[in-house]
Parts: C-alpha cells; sequence; structure tokens
C-alpha cells in the first residue's frame, strides 16, 4: 500500500479557531467575499450546540521549499509569521466560526467588512439571527462573541450575574416574575453549554502531507464525504497566491473589489462584478495562451506546460509571466477602453450581460491583438464590439465554454502576424453569424417565451446602436437602458404590444408570451396603454403624434406598420423577420 498522504487531527473547536486567529492555520477567506447567510451560521451553531456534525474540515501542510516566500494570511496580527497549515475546504464554515464567535470582521459580497452577529437564549438553549427587536429582548444575547469575550478576560460570572440582573428588569416592567434559582441555573447551564463548544465539540480535520500536489489533493477531495463548499480551481489558485505571491493576490482582491464601488481610477464599471476567476482567466489567457482555469493552478504551481514535469524554477518563472500579463490586465486605460467598446456594442448595462464568463475572455482576446498583435486604436475596438456582440448573441461561452475558449487560443497560437489575426477573427465571426443564423435560427428564438436572454438582449443592444427610440416617445433606448436611469423601478419596461389580458381566454392565449411580443416603453406609458386593445391604445398614440412619428415609432421598434390590425400570429411572424433584421443592421454598423 503506498504511503497516506493524509492523517487524522481532528481538534476542539476552540483549538482550530485559535489557530486561524493567531496564524497558525491560513484561511484566505477571511479576506474574501463571505458569502454565507446569517441564518447559515446560525443553523451551524445549531447543530453544534445539539451535537451533530458539520463536515470534514481538510488542512493541507504549508509547502516547504518556498519558506522565505510564505506570509500569513487574514486581517488581524498573527502570532505565527507564516501559516503551518492551509484551509483547503471548510473555509466558509471556519470563517462563520471566527467571526461569529470571536468578532473578527468579514468581506460581505460588497468587500465592505462586517462582524457577523448571532444571537443566543441560554434558556431556551436557541440561536437567532441578530436584528434590532432581537437586540432589544431581554432573554437573548444579543452577540454571542460576547460571552466568550467575557470568558477570556476572567469575567463570565460578571457576565451572567449583568445578564440576569438585565432579564429580570424586562420581566419586572412586564409583571412577569424575577428568575428563580432554577430559572437562573438554566441560564448558567446554557451559558457554559455554549462556553464548552470550544473545548468539546471536536471537528474532523484531515491534514493532507505537503508531499501531495494538486491533482492527489483533489483526488482526495472527491473521495472525502465533504459538508462544505465544494472545491474548485478558485479554491486552489487563490491559496497558492495567498502563500507565495500575496502582493499579487492583493492586487486581484482589490481590483475585484474596486469593481463594486464607484470611484475615479478604479475598475468600476456597469456590465460585470468581477471575481478573482475573471481576472485569472484573462491573464492566462494572454501570458499562457491557455484556456481552461485549471492551466492557472498547474502553472502556479510550477507546471511546465509542455514538459509536464514541475519544480521551483519553473515556478518562479512562471510567477513572472503570470505578473507580466496581470499588469497588461489591470491596465486600467485598456480596461476601460474595453468596457466602452462593449458600450458601443449596445450593452450599456449589466442586466444585457447574460453570460459573465464573455466579458473576461472577450477582454483576453482584445488583449491579445493588441500585446501580441501590434493591434491598437479604433481597428482594436472593432474587434473587441463585434467579438462580444457575436459571443454573447449566440451563447458562444456558455456550456462547455472552456473547451470553445481553449480552442480559440490554440487556433491563435498558430497565426503569425496582425493581417492573419484579423482573417481569423472575422472567419470566426462569419462562420457563426450566418444567413441562416439571421434568416433561421435567430427568428425561432424570438419564437420562444419570455423576453429575456441573449436574443432579446441583443435586439435591445441593435436599438441602442440603432439609437431607436421607445415605442410612442422621444426618449431613446439607451437612455432608458442606462443604470443612472433607474430608481427604485426600472425606468423601462417590457410592454405587451398584444396586451397579455387582451388575449387571455382567446386562441391565442398559449401565445401571448412570445418574445416578438414585447417592445421596449418607458413605464409610465406601460401604465397608460394597461390592457387595451392594440386598435384602441395606438390610435390614440397616432391622433396625438401624427402619422410620419407613428411611421418612425414603428421602423424604429421592427413594427410593421399597421401591426396593431393584423392577426396576432401574422404580426408575430412578420415581426420576428423584422428584429431579426434589426440586429444584423446594427452588427454591421460594428
Amino acid at each position: 500500500m503506498a504511503e497516506p498522504l493524509f492523517t487524522r487531527v481532528d481538534r476542539p473547536v476552540g483549538k482550530l479557531v485559535s489557530d486561524v486567529i493567531e496564524g497558525r492555520v491560513g484561511l484566505p477567506d477571511l479576506q474574501r467575499p463571505f458569502v454565507w447567510k446569517d441564518s447559515d451560521v446560525r443553523d451551524l451553531l445549531d447543530s453544534m450546540l445539539r451535537g451533530y456534525p458539520i463536515g470534514y474540515c481538510i488542512l493541507w501542510e504549508a509547502p516547504d521549499d518556498q519558506e522565505e516566500k510564505k506570509v500569513s494570511i487574514g486581517l488581524n496580527e498573527k502570532n505565527y509569521a507564516t501559516p503551518k497549515e492551509l484551509v483547503i475546504d471548510g473555509q466558509q464554515r471556519l470563517t462563520a466560526l471566527v467571526s461569529s464567535m470571536y468578532g473578527v470582521p468579514v468581506k460581505d459580497q460588497s468587500f465592505s467588512d462586517r462582524t457577523i452577529r448571532i444571537a443566543y437564549d441560554p434558556i431556551a438553549r436557541e440561536f437567532h439571527t441578530w436584528d434590532a427587536a432581537i437586540a432589544k429582548d431581554a432573554k437573548y444575547i444579543p452577540d454571542l462573541s460576547a460571552v466568550f469575550e467575557a470568558k477570556r478576560k476572567n469575567e463570565a460570572t460578571k457576565f451572567r450575574r449583568e445578564y440576569i440582573k438585565r432579564l429580570n428588569e424586562a420581566n419586572a416592567k412586564r409583571e412577569v416574575p424575577e428568575l428563580d434559582d432554577d430559572g437562573e441555573a438554566a441560564v448558567e447551564d446554557g451559558i457554559n453549554e455554549l462556553l464548552n463548544l470550544e473545548t468539546t465539540y471536536v471537528i474532523p480535520i484531515l491534514s493532507i502531507s505537503n508531499k501531495a500536489d494538486e491533482e492527489q489533493m483533489s483526488q482526495i477531495f472527491i473521495r472525502v464525504n465533504s459538508g462544505g463548499t465544494k472545491l474548485n480551481e478558485d479554491d486552489f489558485i487563490m491559496t497558492l497566491l495567498s502563500v507565495y505571491e500575496p502582493e499579487t493576490r492583493q492586487r486581484i482582491e482589490d481590483w475585484c473589489e474596486d469593481s463594486h464601488k464607484p470611484g475615479v481610477g478604479t475598475s468600476y464599471n456597469a456590465l460585470l462584478t468581477i471575481k478573482p476567476s475573471h481576472v485569472i482567466r484573462a491573464t492566462v489567457g494572454l501570458g499562457f495562451g491557455r484556456g481552461r482555469l485549471r492551466y492557472a493552478r498547474l502553472i502556479l504551481n510550477g507546471r511546465d506546460l509542455e514538459t509536464r514535469e514541475t519544480s521551483v524554477a519553473k515556478r518562479e518563472e512562471n510567477f513572472e509571466k503570470f505578473d507580466a500579463a496581470l499588469d497588461k490586465v489591470l491596465d486600467l486605460n485598456d480596461w476601460h477602453a474595453f468596457i466602452n467598446a462593449l458600450g458601443e456594442a449596445g450593452y450599456v448595462n449589466g442586466g444585457m450581460v447574460s453570460s459573465e464568463n464573455t466579458i473576461p475572455l472577450t477582454y483576453a482576446i482584445t488583449l491579445i491583438a493588441k500585446h501580441r498583435f501590434g493591434i491598437t486604436g479604433m481597428e482594436l475596438q472593432r474587434i473587441a464590439k463585434r467579438w462580444f456582440s457575436m459571443a454573447i448573441l449566440t451563447q458562444m461561452y456558455t456550456g462547455n465554454f472552456e473547451s470553445v475558449f481553449e480552442q480559440q487560443m490554440n487556433s491563435i497560437d498558430e497565426l503569425t502576424d496582425a493581417d492573419a489575426f484579423c482573417a481569423w477573427i472575422e472567419n470566426e465571426i462569419s462562420s457563426r453569424l450566418t444567413d441562416d443564423y439571421y434568416g433561421v435560427t435567430l427568428p425561432n428564438e424570438l419564437d420562444k417565451n419570455k423576453a429575456s436572454g441573449p436574443v432579446w438582449n441583443g435586439f435591445l443592444a441593435a436599438q441602442v446602436v440603432l439609437g431607436s427610440r421607445v415605442l410612442f416617445n422621444t426618449s431613446t433606448v439607451a437612455q432608458l437602458l442606462l443604470p443612472a436611469s433607474s430608481g427604485t423601478k426600472k425606468a423601462y419596461d417590457k410592454h405587451h404590444l398584444f396586451p397579455a389580458n387582451f388575449l387571455k381566454n382567446g386562441p391565442y392565449e398559449y401565445a401571448k408570451d412570445r418574445r416578438a411580443n414585447f417592445v421596449c416603453v418607458d413605464y409610465q406609458k406601460n401604465i397608460y396603454i394597461s390592457d387595451e386593445d392594440p386598435k384602441i391604445y395606438v390610435a390614440k398614440f397616432k391622433e396625438a403624434l401624427g402619422d410620419e412619428a407613428y411611421k418612425t415609432s414603428c421602423t424604429e421598434n421592427a413594427l410593421p406598420l399597421g401591426f396593431e390590425n393584423m392577426e396576432y400570429l401574422d404580426f408575430l411572424k412578420e415581426r420576428r423577420v423584422l428584429m431579426s433584421q434589426m440586429i444584423k443592421n446594427a452588427f454591421s454598423r460594428l
């Protein structure tokens, strides 16, 4: 039998959390967005108090072949200069315990610091998520971390007495009897039971030897019935960066954090909330010509992708190459020029982007065009606009998108100059946006229910590119789609041209939500139109606007003239063709 790559080193929860706080155990999630809800943390603590299992934690002995490069991980000052073990599985659970039990702040989804507060009723032995009402309810300890702090200060008895006093005062106001001896004993037992979790609740831990590589680590993870968030490439990559290249990791984290908050000189944009995987995909695509995220992990661990050998020297070389590519990916001038190009392609808000990976992968293609083939200026913007529009419209980067991108990286690797690259781009586009696509595939997609998805968004983008105005209004579609145009309600609505209630109980009710039956209007007009017969509401607008304005509005919204008098199914058929033609015309403008 092969030598085991792991040992079982179960630890009481207090010891494990203490190791995290002191820095012996590295927990990268303290600096990454904490995705659990407070109710999840409450349920975790409840399971522990009841003695239920909460799953394994998997630790990885920190690699020791670059000892001088290892640094501590987390927010607070550490007793250990370098982590001895890294948390591979169980990061969210441990983050929840560190924050809720010891008051250590974590990052929320907007990268703002917050502390998880869970309330505790020591008499009923119940946990509750914190809110203002709970904070005022004397039967609860509003933040259970205060109990553990009192214990560390040797003030647990004082804390218990103050809690009983506060509860008795509240009971007196409600004309409820004070706690008797049994009640006070119940409080003491409940608080002790909570505090005893530190020593009595043992978390099962697998400690993986630093002799195990990532492939073996993956297999161990797969074969263990783990209760945490499933391990993915992102976990490995960010852990490696945390240990070997903390400055690189911090640059990626800062870039992602900046994308959430408007500000001058930041990565903020209206289309995408950036995640580390987005940055890493673009960097590995540009720097190494690879399309699968797993290659980033192999590269940063020192793998030579040609010889398949792993070494410290190759790791250092790869990190240098990765950092050089990252410099280009994080260039704010290039990034915002790229985002502006997508806006010129009609994609002006995040709700229009149905596949988030399309943005970083198109960005990688654009950076390759600039830095490998020397394409700049208007031609570079043209490539970005056309490639992104094609990719989002055809859903090229959904499903098995990594294989598609990997094949594209391989094809680009064989190109010799800018002319060859531009020819390849145009060939890829024309092979997907064929006459059959515009004449058959697109009309069929527009015949499906619900005004959502890439085809509907592609139609809106086409209206933006062509400067179309919303139905029977002077405002442009672009104006209403811009994020700044909306308050608590979107500035635009998707309106049924043949209202749903108008079609209700009729022979065409089954087709009332076809995409071709929708149009963009401002929400005031949507309210005004309501459920009226098209013949009625269109007549009102024609009288107010005049025939020419009516014709112009129909043209700009891909509507057949006289649509209000058409048979419904005939209208749908003709409008699908007009919408498809509008998308085609807009693409030709890019």
